[in-house]
């Protein structure tokens, strides 16, 4: 079977790249012609939406810098700390996002937190949503900088939009009072209308007093707590066990 090459040209062009190859691998299946006109534009049609949505995904997750590559697949549920395997199966689908939930994973260092935020945010991609990773003390260090330059209110305007917002190692040192206002913008911004998944190694009664004024701490809580779910991880070191 001869190929029309202005044909295949002319969907280049249009950037129909899963129909160019869908077409081309049809010219090497024995019996194709055997299939209806509407049979074969199906087989072009679902190739190119395919080719589309895989597209998406990676631009997804190009955009999203998650720290770790991990997917809810490859979750481990044998190690002892204290993993609700069913609450994890529950938050795959997805449903918290839809809702605008948070999530608020806390633990000792090494229990797999970051992990475990990372595969669900992955998870979010992979259905649709938007993504990003961010370290909180990283993030809050550089808000002033884009105070300076003029980027801040676009930078608050890029994380208020995404569809779930890894803020990572919350309470690693405590706040200043810009830091406090910062973190309450971002957050009121979001509140309602986005989720946020928050990992620390400090238990959750301990935000209140790293965060510093109780005023702004009560404010700032009630955005992230109150809807949120709640993992609490415990055991030793997953780093460790991988060593031995």
């Amino acid at each position: 079977m001869m190929l029309n090459h202005p044909t295949l040209d002319k969907l280049e062009r249009l950037r129909f790249t899963g129909m160019v190859k869908a077409l081309v691998e049809q010219t090497s299946v024995p019996g194709i012609e055997e299939l209806s006109f509407e049979e074969r534009l199906g087989l072009l049609v679902d190739r190119e939406v395919t080719e589309r949505n895989n597209r998406r995904l990676e631009s997804r997750l190009r955009q999203a810098k998650l720290r770790q590559q991990a997917c809810i697949e490859d979750m481990d549920f044998k190690s002892s700390r204290d993993l609700d395997k069913s609450l994890i199966l529950d938050l795959a689908q997805c449903q918290w996002v839809k809702k605008q939930l948070n999530i608020l994973i806390t633990g000792p260092t090494g229990v797999g937190k970051s992990w475990i935020a990372c595969a669900l945010a992955q998870k979010s991609c992979r259905e649709g949503y938007t993504a990003l990773y961010l370290r909180l003390h990283r993030l809050l260090q550089e808000l002033p900088i884009a105070k300076g330059d003029g980027s801040y209110t676009k930078l608050l305007a890029r994380i208020a939009k995404v569809d779930v917002l890894i803020l990572d190692d919350w309470g690693l040192a405590k706040m200043s009072a810009e830091n406090r206002r910062d973190l309450l913008e971002i957050l009121e911004d979001r509140h309602g209308t986005r989720s946020t998944i928050i990992t620390s190694q400090l238990p959750i009664d301990k935000w209140h007093q790293i965060i510093g004024d109780p005023t702004l701490a009560d404010a700032i809580l009630d955005r992230i707590v109150h809807n949120a779910y709640k993992i609490n991880l415990n055991g030793e070191s997953m780093r460790k066990k991988k060593k031995i």
